[in-house]
């Protein structure tokens, strides 16, 4: 009987030369990104910790104080609790009209390209300038929604939009869900579109209407999407600092403020540079829990699926 022997496998060679290349040509990004974005977090996060001058710079260590002075004003809490409801309020009219909307351009029609096109133009176009001419849109005195709501009689003496708190807070939420809503109406016509049809064909061989196939065709078939699709808008509409600061600047009597827009008051305007830093602290554990959980809910179905 032949005795064979197998020769041992050789080791990979972990630094070789192409090796070295690729680290080489990775370390510029990562240079940008250590100081772009790591070197930023851990300043704002050392300066909640401290007491700053006006320039920001760091003067001596002051523990939890910034903390427990930020955690008991009421003013905190009332910017963050409308925060939250900015938040939720934005998302679920985004989330609803963009789902109609993707509903609506699903179907075949003639021009539905061009519709489609045009539906896009306010998520692509600048953000600052669309908000800018929805100030114009609301002023009170020659802005095209007090003359058509006085003009056809809808609303004799509609209010000053911008000039009073209710009112002013509608105003920004709704410039906020009109640049928001068609980037949610694409990823859901997007998802729709990825659907087998034979689904839909087999569900209307049995009888199955409309109603009956979105819940048990077209919702579990975009799950995953309207989950990713949420969390992004949760983020963005909670982060949004255009539509408020443009259209009222917090105002009136710092009524619309939400955490974003106070976090830039208290550091650029007040020069409180350590309550901005413990605001943007808390922000970023906010928004952390937030997209935890959401990834608990999204890994949860793929499990399941």
């Amino acid at each position: 009987m032949i005795e064979t022997r197998t020769l041992p496998l050789a080791k990979p060679r972990r630094w070789t030369s192409e090796a070295r290349l690729a680290y080489l040509l990775l370390l510029p990004a990562v240079l940008v990104l250590l100081g772009f974005m790591v070197y930023p977090l851990v300043y704002v996060f050392s300066m909640s910790f401290s007491q700053t001058n006006k320039l920001g710079g760091l003067i001596r260590f002051s523990g939890f104080t910034n903390y427990l002075a930020v955690l008991s004003d009421s003013d905190f809490w009332r910017v963050t609790g409308r925060s939250l409801i900015w938040t939720a309020l934005g998302v679920f009219v985004k989330m609803t009209l963009g789902m109609i909307i993707a509903l609506l351009l699903n179907v075949k029609f003639r021009g539905r390209m061009v519709a489609r096109m045009l539906f896009i133009a306010p998520w692509a176009s600048s953000v600052p300038v669309s908000v800018l001419l929805w100030s114009w849109v609301y002023t009170p005195q020659f802005g095209l929604l007090n003359h058509t709501l006085s003009s056809l009689g809808i609303w004799p003496h509609p209010p000053v939009w911008l000039g009073t708190p209710i009112p002013a807070f509608g105003a920004a939420l709704w410039v906020d869900v009109w640049i928001g809503v068609p980037f949610m109406a694409l990823v859901f016509l997007a998802g729709m579109q990825s659907i087998p049809e034979d689904l839909y064909e087999s569900a209307y061989m049995d009888g199955v209407n409309s109603v009956q196939k979105y819940f048990y065709i077209t919702l579990p078939g975009i799950r995953h999407i309207i989950l990713i699709a949420t969390l992004l808008s949760c983020l963005w509409t909670f982060n949004d600092f255009n539509a408020i600061f443009i259209l009222t600047g917090g105002g009136p009597a710092n009524t619309t403020d939400i955490l974003i827009t106070s976090i830039y008051k208290n550091a650029f305007q007040w020069l409180h540079f350590s309550r901005a830093s413990v605001m943007a602290v808390i922000t970023f554990v906010i928004l952390t829990v937030i997209s935890v959980v959401y990834a608990k809910f999204y890994f949860k179905g793929e499990q399941q699926s």
